[in-house]
């Protein structure tokens, strides 16, 4: 119903008026909100991880409160089922497909190293297993361009109107509470 990416200008307004209509309208709303959103919607604290990766503020929370203050104030019954997939995925268990998988990555870094090549990592590309530079992985930002075909197919997907600042973003515009 809402996808929120780092690229897109997010009026914090509009998107708890576009959520509240979504609940009263359908009954429930889904929200989904890009890790790298920490930068935009809040600040982060600026500090880095032990990698030397930007620590990102942590937005899902942040958010959920948010929300939860506002349909208060609204009146309205708000449940949130707040889910981050990045511990879900890691919990799962290795199975037999793992094994295999990592054994073969396994032997194709091997390979690569014993044909002298450095700078590379192995992965698998239209069902090939390929050298590739870590150079051409890690060079550059991916950033998604919000006048691309992209962007028009997530806006057009989720049905979500703009919820860039602008005009009606104002607090003050607001509906007052019940």
């Amino acid at each position: 119903d809402i996808c929120i990416i780092p690229e897109m200008p997010v009026s914090l307004p509009k998107l708890l008026m576009q959520a509240l209509h979504l609940v009263q309208t359908k009954g429930h709303a889904v929200i989904v909100v890009a890790e790298g959103c920490g930068d935009t919607l809040i600040q982060s604290s600026g500090e880095t991880d032990a990698g030397g990766n930007k620590k990102l503020a942590d937005v899902g929370p942040w958010l959920q409160s948010r929300l939860y203050e506002f349909f208060k104030k609204m009146q309205v019954e708000l449940t949130v089922k707040f889910i981050d997939p990045t511990y879900t995925i890691r919990a799962v268990p290795a199975n037999a497909n793992d094994s295999v998988y990592c054994s073969i990555l396994a032997q194709h870094a091997v390979h690569g190293a014993m044909a002298g090549y450095t700078g590379i990592t192995v992965g698998r590309v239209d069902e090939r297993y390929v050298m590739l530079p870590i150079h051409a992985i890690t060079g550059g930002q991916r950033k998604v361009e919000l006048d691309s075909r992209l962007f028009e197919r997530l806006m057009t997907s989720t049905g979500q109107p703009s919820l860039a600042p602008g005009l009606g973003d104002d607090w003050a515009l607001l509906p007052k509470p019940p």
